[in-house]
């Protein structure tokens, strides 16, 4: 068979093909790190990057997000998730890194990762739900409720919103206390604040803010004691299996090697320790697709009662001036025309989590991530493009 030579025209045409062809389907590697074209991504009708079908406002969304992710995610070696919502429906949503640094499996949808302080929203709202139910007052003193508890004054709202006055059990509990112990529990924090009532700094309840851990782990303990049920099933049972969070748990100590680990900034592993048996405070783990399912239920869902959700998005930190606020287990920027921002952060060994509920804008923004990285916590610069008024500084818990 005689072939003919192939045209020089045609075999670059081809090759220049060819190359497109592997460029629209490439992942590029940016070190340990592997960033998926974008060319690849648009339609995906899953994923929601941005499709054809999207609205001009969706596209002009979905394309800042994609240039922060780009921009200032990626440059900074981020290793997590970001997702990107309008009025309930993702359009933006992209996974970077591994589970496993050493092992290198690939984030992806159902990769479940610890919240930290996001943890709080769940406790709070939980807390809230019994209160709507009856099964207790916001105004109960914790004593009601914790026996031995000696702190007076307390109330289960000042835990909600972070001006019980209690210490910190994070920065006064030292490891020596409890020798022998893998690791705390809830209890050994109550147990703590007995025994070490006199020789604690403690503040006058509801005098003024002060963020604290210490609130969170004992509401975990009043739900239960309540609830009757463990902390893990409460939630379970409430939250995650009527919303089909699937990916969404409480840790427990027995899930330490099944649970994706954190790293520091130089990429080496956060091991566990003491601390990490407490919850309430912490120790939920979720995806960005779970916490969306999360949000849509809190703006969109009956899951709670319109005077039950004004109360947690109500400002009760009022000594301070400016904008920024706290109401029942979620942080606040509440601006004199009424628009709002609803949201949390968290920060335990290299887990970095923001989580951000635009009101007004119908816009939720979720970036997770389980390798030291304060630049996740620079999606706030997304308020403004998403139509917040002003430029804001975050804090990063």
């Amino acid at each position: 068979m005689n072939l003919k030579p192939i045209n020089p025209k045609m075999k670059i045409l081809f090759t220049s093909l060819f190359l497109l062809f592997l460029f629209n389907e490439a992942i590029i590697k940016v070190g340990h790190f592997e960033y998926i074209s974008p060319w690849k991504l648009i339609g995906k009708p899953v994923s929601g990057y941005i499709s054809s079908t999207f609205s001009k406002a969706n596209k002009k969304y979905a394309g800042i997000a994609e240039e922060f992710y780009r921009n200032e995610l990626l440059p900074s070696k981020f290793n997590g998730a970001m997702l990107v919502a309008k009025n309930g429906k993702i359009i933006f949503e992209k996974y970077s890194g591994y589970q496993h640094l050493d092992v290198k499996d690939l984030i992806d949808e159902n990769s479940s990762f610890h919240l930290a302080s996001v943890s709080k929203t769940f406790t709070g709202m939980a807390i809230c739900k019994l209160w709507e139910e009856g099964k207790l007052k916001l105004s109960d003193t914790v004593s009601t409720y914790l026996s031995g508890f000696n702190y007076s004054g307390v109330t289960i709202q000042t835990l909600l919103n972070h001006r019980s006055g209690l210490p910190n059990y994070v920065h006064t509990l030292t490891e020596k206390e409890f020798k022998g112990k893998r690791m705390i529990s809830n209890q050994d924090v109550l147990d703590y604040l007995i025994k070490s009532r006199k020789i604690l700094p403690v503040g006058k309840p509801d005098r003024d803010f002060n963020y604290c851990n210490t609130n969170y782990a004992l509401l975990a303990l009043i739900i239960e004691k309540v609830s009757g049920m463990s902390f893990s099933q409460y939630l379970t049972t409430t939250f995650f299996e009527p919303l089909e969070m699937k990916h969404t748990f409480v840790f427990t100590p027995e899930m330490e090697d099944k649970v994706m680990p954190s790293y520091n900034w130089k990429s080496q592993k956060e091991p566990f320790m003491y601390l990490d048996g407490v919850y309430g405070d912490k120790n939920i783990y979720s995806t960005p697709r779970d916490m969306l399912k999360w949000d849509s239920v809190l703006t969109y869902g009956k899951l709670f009662k319109p005077e039950t959700l004004e109360a947690a998005y109500r400002g009760y930190s009022n000594e301070k001036r400016g904008i920024k606020n706290y109401g029942l287990g979620w942080r606040l920027y509440l601006y004199p025309n009424n628009k709002k921002i609803i949201y949390h952060n968290g920060w335990w060994h290299g887990n970095n989590t923001f989580f951000s509920r635009m009101v007004e804008d119908s816009v939720t923004i979720i970036v997770l991530g389980n390798k030291f990285n304060k630049r996740i916590y620079d999606a706030r610069k997304l308020y403004v493009a998403f139509g917040n008024p002003e430029r804001i500084d975050n804090e990063e818990e």
